[in-house]
């Protein structure tokens, strides 16, 4: 899944380049976005009892994003079962090249507690639609 975006002024640093922290805010944004395409917007999947609660997210900063530059985040589900998924997020500038990847894990919860999803939703995450 893709999903672009400028960089504002607001997000950058001192130097002018993307502030660390709002790389978790724009992979945020590009998940509920992938989410979306796939049928199961956050709403849905709150509506059906289930969230997916980050375990861990690891950045790996190769080149950094500057003030208005319109970058495009590739999302995809690059491993899942029932009860887990592991998400892969690439952060891509006007130049075509990776700037950061981000590798996102989560566990599907129901009342607060890990949880299996059922089978038609496990289907969705594990063969979306583009």
């Amino acid at each position: 899944m893709e999903y672009k975006r400028k960089i504002f002024g607001y997000e950058c640093d001192v130097y002018g380049h993307l502030n660390n922290a709002n790389y978790l805010h724009l992979y945020e944004e590009a998940r509920a976005d992938a989410l979306e395409k796939m049928k199961l917007p956050i709403r849905e999947l709150n509506n059906l009892g289930f969230q997916i609660y980050l375990t861990n997210i690891e950045l790996e900063f190769i080149k950094a994003i500057a003030l208005e530059e319109i970058v495009m985040i590739t999302t995809e589900v690059s491993k899942t079962n029932r009860l887990h998924s592991v998400w892969i997020q690439k952060m891509i500038n006007e130049d075509q090249e990776v700037c950061n990847i981000a590798t996102v894990k989560g566990v599907f919860v129901k009342n607060g507690k890990p949880n299996r999803l059922p089978k038609d939703l496990y289907e969705t995450i594990r063969f979306p639609t583009k």
